[in-house]
């Protein structure tokens, strides 16, 4: 079924003019459009600490912490973040994993006027010199390992004050005992500039707010992962991510009411942010916090244990989980809602998750500066396998040529967005924000194509296409092939230079325990001349014990294709 724009450009048409032919696939209960409230993004907090300040609204080990405490507690690091010189408008950056520091120090920023300026935990001086240069962060919130990464920036006069938080002061008896005394000792000195956790919360409750415009005013500075040069600031404002809160919530079974979620996806990253910690706490759902996503024993655990409901990760957190030795031990049955995002998610992964579990795996898309998601397959509808599925409410979607023109169904070309969660623009990047955002809609720079239904399918990121004797030949599609052989657990796929054909594709495997030693290169070769055309069966395969991730567990391919690339030089 035709949009009724093909051939139009984007910059001459209005979004309310296409044909949202995806519409009559959405679930029965998610509504074509919403009510967005303008009001700022820690609202969220405080409004369900009103309405069940009483409710359990983190467990981190045990632990449990209401409604009501999250909100005191961010009040008061707000008073003292006041005290330290935020303004409105001023970024704090954050440089923690999923504990109950980041969710207060979170809503704290915001209540204070503040930006939050995203840092994962374990970058480097370097990687953190650059976020704290880009974003003009004078404050720093940190885990208390960060501390040797980032004293360097304090002595430089980049960073002007830093609050440490650790661990076990969210820990009960006897746990807090036992890490004090079994963790790395890191020497933080007592200076000028450096506080603890304990002052940073015993100041009175900031009551004052600063004036916000949500659909003006910048709440988070989320940083892209930076395949390009260095990372670049997503500008996401309050209304934004408000929006997206409503738009995941709709989504969800039961719009996530009464729901367990698992906060395990870290919070500096968008993904997380939004689906684990922003949209529990928008509905009153209690999040079972875990800081380290590698922790799969854990994870299982926590599951059983505590009755998780919905799932948000990666194609490799499930991977992990399905092929984890204690599987078996435990009942993870209570799952009913899983979001895999991030990354494309292997369809022989998603069935067989589904069989272990009962739970509905569904894939989903979105971007740092879509705050994030966009696409979803729907739970109960019509569930593509391959696909990202169709937009989100209020969310139009097309796929374009070179020169903007919408594409017909069928066609490859670049998806391009636009929707009330699309971001503000680049921090001090006018060039890339005109390049990216073209009258209101976002250039995704993903290659992807659209069927008769509404559904979208990436083919691949634009630059990670591999040009061989002239061909095209998208990673994705060769990777869904290596992953229907009973021996991969992980694969990567990239290009690779070649004098004759340009490139030539190259595949990166790790074999499962049980099939180590057992299967070579010429078996993986065969396999798939049977299932591709000659040109995309990869010429070069190499075993390796692992794959470079990202913080979230996504593969890099960029990492591999810049180690192919050294070789050469």
């Amino acid at each position: 079924m035709a949009l009724g724009v093909e051939g139009r450009n984007i910059t001459e048409i209005r979004p309310e003019e296409i044909n949202r032919v995806w519409l009559k696939f959405y679930d029965e209960w998610v509504r074509d459009s919403l009510e967005y409230p303008e009001v700022p993004l820690y609202a969220l907090l405080e409004n369900t600490a009103k309405e069940k300040p009483d409710a359990t609204a983190v467990v981190f080990f045990g632990k449990e912490i209401t409604f009501r405490e999250l909100d005191e507690a961010s009040n008061r690091l707000a008073a003292f973040l006041k005290e330290l010189g935020v303004k409105k408008g001023d970024g704090v950056m954050l440089a923690l994993p999923n504990i109950p520091h980041y969710i207060i120090s979170y809503y704290a920023v915001l209540k204070a006027g503040g930006k939050v300026v995203q840092a994962n935990p374990i970058y480097t001086e370097r990687e953190l010199r650059h976020i704290a240069d880009n974003s003009e962060a004078r404050i720093a919130i940190i885990f208390e390992p960060v501390y040797k990464n980032i004293q360097g920036l304090m002595k430089e006069g980049r960073i002007d004050h830093i609050i440490v938080c650790r661990v076990e002061e969210y820990l009960s008896f006897p746990l807090n005992f036992l890490y004090r005394f079994k963790k790395e000792k890191v020497s933080i000195p007592k200076e000028k500039g450096i506080y603890e956790w304990r002052e940073a919360l015993s100041r009175e409750e900031l009551k004052e707010r600063e004036e916000i415009n949500p659909k003006e005013d910048v709440a988070v500075f989320q940083y892209t992962g930076g395949t390009t040069g260095l990372p670049k600031a997503a500008m996401l404002t309050h209304y934004n991510l408000v929006a997206n809160v409503y738009q995941t919530v709709e989504w969800i079974p039961g719009r996530g009411k009464g729901d367990v979620f698992l906060g395990v996806l870290p919070y500096f990253h968008v993904f997380g942010m939004t689906t684990s910690m922003n949209a529990p706490i928008a509905v009153g759902g209690k999040i079972i916090l875990l800081p380290d996503p590698r922790d799969i024993k854990r994870i299982i655990q926590a599951i059983d244990k505590y009755k998780v409901t919905i799932f948000c990760g990666v194609p490799t957190l499930f991977n992990a989980i399905l092929n984890h030795p204690d599987l078996k031990k435990h009942d993870l049955t209570s799952l009913k809602a899983c979001i895999s995002g991030a990354a494309p998610l292997p369809i022989e992964l998603k069935r067989a998750f589904e069989k272990e579990t009962g739970a509905k795996l569904i894939e989903g898309y979105g971007l740092s500066e879509t705050s994030p998601v966009t696409h979803g397959n729907p739970f109960y509808g019509l569930n593509k396998e391959g696909s990202i599925g169709i937009p989100f409410p209020d969310t139009y979607s097309v796929v374009i040529d070179e020169e903007g023109k919408i594409l017909p169904v069928g066609e490859v070309g670049e998806l391009a967005i636009y929707g009330p969660q699309v971001m503000k623009g680049y921090y001090k990047m006018e060039e890339e924000t005109k390049k990216t955002l073209v009258n209101g809609w976002l250039l995704t720079g993903d290659m992807a194509k659209m069927d008769e239904d509404g559904y979208f399918y990436i083919v691949d990121r634009k630059k990670d296409v591999i040009i061989a004797g002239g061909y095209n030949i998208y990673p994705r599609e060769v990777e869904e092939v290596l992953y229907e052989h009973p021996a991969v657990l992980e694969c990567a796929v990239i290009g690779v230079p070649d004098k004759y054909r340009g490139e030539t594709v190259k595949a990166f495997i790790v074999l499962k325990e049980e099939y180590k030693g057992k299967v070579d290169e010429k078996e993986i070769e065969k396999f798939c001349r049977e299932r591709l055309a000659a040109y995309k069966v990869p010429r070069l395969i190499e075993f390796v014990d692992e794959l470079p991730k990202s913080a979230v567990g996504k593969i890099l391919r960029r990492v591999l294709r810049e180690k192919e690339m050294k070789k050469t030089e």
